[in-house]
């Protein structure tokens, strides 16, 4: 069988396998990098399970590479019998004017939506690449599709601009996603200077009503009372895009709270950081938010 991945590297770990992936894409017109972590349960020579699936949204600046080496999310996910997607963080090869020009515009930073902006909108639509045809071309995978079970459903988790993503997506897509979980997400990206530098090349300046359509908080805002997010929020008090206003969580809160919204759950650590270390500290968390939405525990 001949897969729609060329694998680039195969990697043991937590006794299960990380596969380095690229695949053409022709949302983006790019070929796309792409992690996956298959745990043991899957891949038992004798017994083999197909196994449900986690998707992890990285931040600004972020590969595939960053929380595959260093979050640990494959320690309780090996244990559970949880898979794990690892996607890119925007198209890289478009060599647009000025994609490089900044760390938090562009390369790196697609904040996981679809552009509507020239030069942005020929191939920096990463919202159709994740929900769609990414999740659609795994699972219809020949190889690697047979691994997991769609039935069982898929999670979504992020951090940072990958935790504006997850929370987004997730509200924008009803029932695609079993839960939602984030570590220290840009929470009201219309109101810090992270999402308005973005929205602003991405979907036009002064068009505030379609920033909107992005933003997890006026997202929250909007939903029925009653509704249940299953989402778990993770952050620091010594993280410091939280101390610059990039992120906003009481803003996410507060609009939950007046829309009453439930399953909603927050939680402030404190000394812990924007890092890495903060992620490996709570990523079992995270993975077992997930797993419980997804009938493993």
């Amino acid at each position: 069988m001949t897969s729609n991945f060329t694998t680039k590297a195969t990697i043991a770990t937590f006794s299960g396998k990380l596969y380095k992936l690229s695949h053409p894409s022709k949302t983006t017109t790019t070929d796309m990098a792409v992690n996956l972590f298959l745990p043991p349960q899957a891949l038992s020579p004798t017994s083999p399970q197909r196994v449900p699936l986690l998707v992890y949204l990285s931040g600004l600046t972020c590969s595939p590479e960053n929380c595959s080496e260093k979050g640990f999310l494959q320690a309780r996910a090996s244990q559970l019998g949880l898979a794990i997607l690892y996607p890119d963080t925007s198209p890289r090869g478009l060599n647009l004017p000025g994609e490089t020009d900044a760390w938090d515009f562009g390369l790196a930073a697609g904040f996981y939506i679809d552009a509507t902006q020239e030069p942005w909108s020929k191939g920096y639509k990463m919202e159709s690449y994740i929900t769609t045809e990414l999740l659609d071309t795994l699972f219809s995978d020949p190889v690697f599709g047979a691994y997991l079970d769609r039935a069982k459903g898929v999670a979504i988790t992020g951090h940072s601009m990958g935790g504006h993503g997850a929370l987004t997506l997730y509200l924008k897509h009803p029932g695609l996603f079993k839960s939602v979980s984030a570590f220290a997400p840009i929470s009201n990206p219309v109101n810090c200077p992270w999402g308005q530098k973005a929205f602003k090349g991405y979907l036009g300046e002064g068009n505030v009503e379609e920033w909107k359509k992005h933003d997890a908080t006026e997202l929250v805002r909007k939903l029925p009372a009653g509704t249940d997010v299953k989402a778990l929020v993770d952050i620091g008090s010594a993280d410091g895009f939280y101390k610059q206003g990039q992120l906003l969580l009481e803003n996410l809160e507060a609009a939950a709270k007046e829309a009453g919204v439930v399953g909603l759950r927050v939680r402030y650590h404190e000394d812990y950081d924007h890092s890495y270390y903060f992620i490996s500290t709570f990523a079992a968390d995270h993975v077992d938010h997930a797993a419980k939405h997804l009938g493993l525990l």
